[in-house]
This record gives structure tokens, sequence and C-alpha cells, in this order.
């Protein structure tokens, strides 16, 4: 805990938020700007005496409780509220249900990636976006219902009777149940994420025994050969970037310029490219 950083970020906080943002009467003139100690700690549902002691270094150290009353009461946004956290030496609650909801700015960065294939995952693998390059590698998943557009439900829906014969299958799986029950563990509130878990558990065997290993691991870039059905054998890295105010992640298929596998994939793309035109044409074109 760092006493003397926590209370002068308490202080600089409460300087800056105006008692009308609250929906705090003004209350005539006020020797310093911001909010009062007293409407603090009442926001907070704390005594003052408590308060106090906070903000001149004293007392005990604050419970998450408390650390998460003043974020409401200081109305900190994700990355004040994290920092207040580890100023009093822990860690920020997690979120108690996944979101499903993509920033608008992800949205359009990955519409305006045309040379890489780029999608977006939960922390359950669903995959909840994509632009048109990534149709060529995971398919149209327009096509397909929001529930069953999932990586895990995809691998272990079947028997897999190379999983444990196919180095890079068996990596990549055990990354992912790693991956997937860290997510459990962030997310002890969501129904989803346990419900999910028992269906690959009665679905399949090679799940289950992965999963019983309790391995935990957060999700990170990873290389792979992919043997695309049209294309041949292409090398690729998974660049996996975080959405932290999500818990999302953003999957980049990356291939090295000058490569045969970027050739590969700026074929991929230009063929792409000519089929969207041709479809674009074919509906504005009159019947002859």
């Amino acid at each position: 805990m760092q006493r003397a950083e926590l209370a002068e970020y308490l202080r600089a906080r409460r300087a800056k938020l105006k008692p009308s943002a609250v929906g705090l009467p003004e209350g005539g003139r006020r020797r310093t700007p911001g909010l009062r100690r007293q409407e603090v700690a009442q926001l907070a549902g704390m005594s003052i005496e408590y308060y106090i002691r906070l903000e001149q270094a004293r007392g005990p150290r604050p419970s998450r409780q408390i650390l998460s009353a003043l974020s409401r009461a200081l109305m900190l946004n994700i990355d004040e509220r994290t920092h207040l956290f580890h100023l009093a030496g822990e860690t920020p609650a997690p979120q108690s249900l996944l979101r499903r909801d993509v920033p608008p700015s992800i949205l359009h960065l990955i519409e305006g990636l045309t040379d890489v294939p780029a999608y977006v995952l939960d922390a359950k693998y669903d995959i909840l976006a994509w632009n048109d390059l990534a149709v060529a590698f995971i398919g149209d998943l327009s096509a397909h219902p929001e529930h069953d557009r999932n990586v895990l439900r995809w691998i272990f829906r079947e028997p897999v009777p190379e999983l444990f014969t196919d180095r890079q299958h068996l990596a990549f799986a055990r990354s992912s149940i790693a991956d997937l029950r860290a997510a459990l563990g962030r997310y002890p509130d969501d129904p989803s994420i346990g419900a999910f878990v028992e269906e690959l558990l009665r679905a399949s065997p090679e799940f289950g025994q992965i999963w019983a290993e309790h391995e935990v691991e957060v999700r990170r870039d990873l290389s792979k050969t992919i043997d695309h059905p049209e294309h041949g054998t292409m090398h690729i890295t998974c660049q996996v970037l975080l959405i932290p105010d999500r818990d999302q992640r953003l999957v980049l298929y990356v291939t090295a310029p000058g490569s045969p596998s970027y050739a590969t994939m700026q074929r991929i793309r230009a063929e792409r490219a000519l089929a969207a035109d041709a479809l674009t044409r074919s509906r504005y074109t009159p019947n002859t």
C-alpha cells in the first residue's frame, strides 16, 4: 500500500469533482474547489473520520469494498479505478459479467484492416466481430447463429482423434483451455462461462482430460501453420491485442512481408476484392 500516493490521489480527484456532477447543491462559497471531505464520505457510505485518515495517509488499509465505494463516489473511470486499487495494494475487482459489445472504434479498425485478417474474441472464445479477410480463414460467421460462433465449441464439438498426436493442435487446445479456466476465475458471477464448460465436459472426453489438469494461462501471441484448403500451407503469427475495458481480444493473422505466406495473403485479398466487386456489379446491373 502506497499511503502517501493514495492520500494525494484522493485529494486530487476530490478537488476535480464538482458538486453538481454528483447531484449535490453548490451550497454557497467554497474555500477550495471540488467536493468537501464530508461529501465524499457521505457518497461512499463511510465515516468522515475514516475518510480524513485516508487523506492524511493514516489509518487501516482500505478494503476492496471501501475502494469500490470511493470509486463510485469520485466517479472514477476504469483506468482511474484501477490506479486507486493499485495504490491501496489491491487487485481491481473483476467485472461481474462478460461484455459482448465491441467498442465502435475497434469495429472501425478491423473494417479498415484490408491486408490482415482480424476478429474479436470474448473471454470464453465467442467471436464477436470480424473483417472480410478473416472470412477466408474462419468462414462466413454471419450464416451461423450467435451462440455457435465459438472457437472452442468448433474444436471439441466432435471427437478429436488427432488432438494428442498433432503437436500444434494440442498446444493450441491446451493454451485455450487454460485461458478459459482463467476467465472462469475472473467471472465467478457469470453463469454463461460455467454452463459453457459443462457443455464441453459433456461433449468431449478430450476437453475433460485437459481441463482436469487445472492449467491456467492467459492467451498470448502464437505462431502457427495453417493448411488453407485452397491456397496451401501458410505460416502466420496470431497477434493478440487486449481490449482492456471489455476484457476482449483483437486477433490478427500476421505474415512476414516478403515471405511466401505474405504473398499468399495478398493473393487471397485480391481474390476476395474481385469477388466483392463482381457481386456489387451484379446487384446494380439492370437485366437485359
